[in-house]
């Protein structure tokens, strides 16, 4: 199993993880559901109009966390945004729940990022059980 696919398969058994952003000097740290794996790609999705997408914007590096059967993942690196709405859409049509606060009436977009220069830990409390740069 690669790296991402380790990653993907902790996020997916967690279901709910954690985005932490900083805005100005103070951490911001929400629970985010979504993610896919596609292509050698971890994405991810927030909304245009969350501050959120704005803090990434002005400091795009992320941490995302998530507890694990034995201890927990840190996934670590600098977000980047896909310029194509294409994949966006495909989520979006997926996701029923989600079409109903992006879309055309509402004026909202979800934006698809992924994460470079990565660097993902599993941890117990205690010490590092693996790690990958990505």
């Amino acid at each position: 199993m690669s790296p991402l696919e380790k990653i993907n398969e902790a996020l997916t058994q967690a279901k709910t993880f954690y985005l932490a952003t900083v805005e100005g000097d103070q951490p911001k740290c929400r629970p985010v559901a979504f993610h896919l794996l596609l292509g050698g790609k971890l994405y991810f999705g927030v909304g245009d109009f969350k501050d959120v997408y704005r803090q990434m914007q002005q400091n795009p590096k992320v941490e995302l966390c998530t507890l694990t059967e034995s201890g927990f993942l840190r996934y670590t690196g600098r977000a980047v945004f896909q310029q194509d709405d294409a994949l966006a859409k495909m989520v979006l049509a997926k996701a029923p729940a989600m079409q109903k606060l992006y879309n055309e009436q509402t004026g909202y977009s979800l934006k698809i990022f992924h994460l470079e220069d990565a660097v993902a830990e599993f941890r117990s409390q205690l010490q590092v059980l693996e790690q990958f740069s990505l």
